[in-house]
């Protein structure tokens, strides 16, 4: 949460964290030198897919979510560009939140703490528990998602092993 939304807040707080959804967080409406967010339009048309990844089976595009809340969150559209190779591996990304929304195609994870495979399909979204090392071990050739991690920016870190193995 920007500083300046927190610092905003007025008694809206709840107990354990939870904010009271009918109480404004700040002052508004805001005028458009003062929002808490830049208006980013990323247009389809002409639309530039990158190779700049941890993985070498898909392509990337930022859909500039990161530039326009300063880092705070990041969206990225990935496609597949061939089968995936292997499973990922197991690994976990140092983010405080994690979502995927599947466009195209199916994709299946394995998460430690979580009994079998969890598969998402075309018009479903999965919140992945953030900082839980997980596992990527099928997905369609076509698959395509949205990905949004807050923050924009993170590390993956991959692990030699399951958890518990």
């Amino acid at each position: 949460m920007p500083d300046a939304v927190a610092a905003s807040l007025t008694g809206a707080t709840l107990p354990h964290g939870r904010i009271d959804a009918d109480a404004p967080r700040y002052p508004g409406p805001l005028d458009l030198a003062r929002a808490l967010s830049a208006l980013a339009l990323a247009p389809a048309e002409g639309a530039a897919f990158t190779r700049d990844g941890p993985r070498a089976d898909v392509e990337y595009r930022d859909l500039g979510l990161a530039a326009a809340t300063a880092g705070a969150i990041g969206i990225k559209h990935i496609r597949a560009i061939m089968p995936l190779p292997h499973p990922t591996g197991w690994h976990w990304h140092d983010m405080t939140a994690h979502f995927v929304y599947v466009l195209r195609g199916w994709i299946r994870f394995e998460f430690a703490g979580v009994e079998g495979p969890v598969t998402v399909h075309a018009g479903a979204g999965l919140s992945q528990p953030a900082g839980v090392a997980h596992n990527v071990v099928a997905r369609s050739d076509d698959l395509e998602v949205l990905e949004i991690n807050v923050p924009a920016r993170y590390v993956t870190r991959d692990l030699a092993a399951a958890p518990g193995a």
